[in-house]
C-alpha cells in the first residue's frame, strides 16, 4: 500500500481522488490516526522493482506530481502529516502497525501543525546585470593589451568584476533581510538548499529558498509582507508559492522494517 500522509481519524479524501498509478485514495484508520493510502501494483514497488524505477526520471516526476497533488488536495480541507515519497507498506495491517508503534509522535505533530499551512519564498539575483567590458571594434583583448586601449580595456573588465561582486553582495543582503522579517512573522521556517538554475529552469541565481509556516487565518497578512519586500527590494526578484501541506516541517519517525515497508519518513 502506497502511503502519502497521516492525519487524525475522520480524515476523508474527495470523492474520486486518484493518486499513484491512477489508484484511487482511501483511508486505514487505526485508533485516533488515519492514513491516506493507495492500493498499487506490487510488482512495481517490490524492492528489486523499485529501485529500477528511482533510477528512472519519467517515473519518478509522475509518482512525485501524483504524490503531491494527494497531500495538497486532502491538506485543504484538513490537518496531514506528510510522508516522503514512495512511502509503501505491504498490506493493510503494516500501515496499522505504523500508526499504532507511533502514535504519540504522529498525533505531537499533528497537533503542531494543526491550522497552519506552509509558504515557500524564493528569492533570486540577476548577478549578470552589470555592464560588460566593451572590445574596441575590429579588436581583440590580446591586440589592444600592447597599447593605451588595452589598459583601458583591463580597468574596464576589473570595474564589471567589482560591479558583478557588489550586485551579489546586495542581493546576498536583501535575501538575508526578507528572511529575517518573513521568520519573525511566521511560527517557524526552514531554509533550504539554493535552487540550481540548470535543473530549475528559473532564470537568476536563487539567494533564498525557504520555508515558512503560517497560520491559515494569517495567510494573507502573510502574502502582503512578501509583497512588501519585493516592492523595496530592489535588483532581485521575490517569489511566493502556496500555500502548501507542511512538507518541510513533517518530522514524522521511521517505520520499523518489521511492517513490511519499502521506506518511510517525512518529506
Amino acid at each position: 500500500m502506497y502511503t502519502y500522509a497521516v492525519a487524525r481519524a475522520g480524515c476523508r479524501p474527495p470523492d474520486g481522488l486518484l493518486g499513484v498509478a491512477d489508484a484511487p485514495v482511501e483511508t486505514v484508520t487505526e485508533g485516533a490516526l488515519a492514513a491516506l493510502v493507495s492500493r498499487v501494483p506490487a510488482a512495481d514497488f517490490e524492492e528489486e522493482a523499485l529501485r529500477a524505477h528511482l533510477e528512472e526520471m519519467a517515473w519518478l516526476e509522475r509518482t512525485a506530481r501524483a504524490h503531491r497533488s494527494v497531500v495538497d488536495t486532502v491538506a485543504a480541507e484538513f490537518c496531514v502529516l506528510p510522508l516522503r515519497l514512495v512511502t509503501v507498506h505491504r498490506d493493510a495491517r503494516g500501515v496499522r502497525q505504523v500508526l499504532a508503534q507511533r502514535a504519540e509522535e504522529f498525533l505531537s505533530a499533528l497537533v503542531s501543525l494543526d491550522g497552519r499551512m506552509e509558504w515557500g519564498v524564493k528569492v533570486y539575483a540577476d548577478d549578470t546585470g552589470a555592464a560588460k567590458p566593451a572590445v574596441p571594434a575590429g579588436d581583440s583583448p590580446r591586440e589592444v593589451s600592447a597599447d593605451g586601449s588595452g589598459r583601458d580595456f583591463l580597468r574596464r573588465r576589473l570595474a564589471h568584476r567589482q560591479a558583478q561582486e557588489q550586485n551579489q553582495r546586495r542581493a546576498d543582503e536583501l535575501a538575508r533581510a526578507a528572511h529575517e522579517a518573513l521568520d519573525k512573522f511566521a511560527e517557524r521556517s526552514r531554509l533550504h538548499r539554493p535552487q540550481d538554475a540548470r535543473l530549475s529552469g528559473v532564470s537568476g541565481r536563487n539567494v533564498l529558498n525557504g520555508a515558512y509556516l503560517v497560520p491559515r487565518e494569517q495567510a494573507g497578512a502573510f502574502a502582503g509582507l512578501v509583497g512588501e519586500l519585493a516592492d523595496r527590494s530592489q535588483g532581485v526578484r521575490i517569489e511566493l508559492t502556496g500555500p502548501w501541506a507542511p512538507y518541510s516541517f513533517a518530522q514524522p519517525p521511521q517505520a520499523p522494517d518489521a511492517a513490511g515497508n519499502a521506506g518511510t519518513g517525512a518529506v
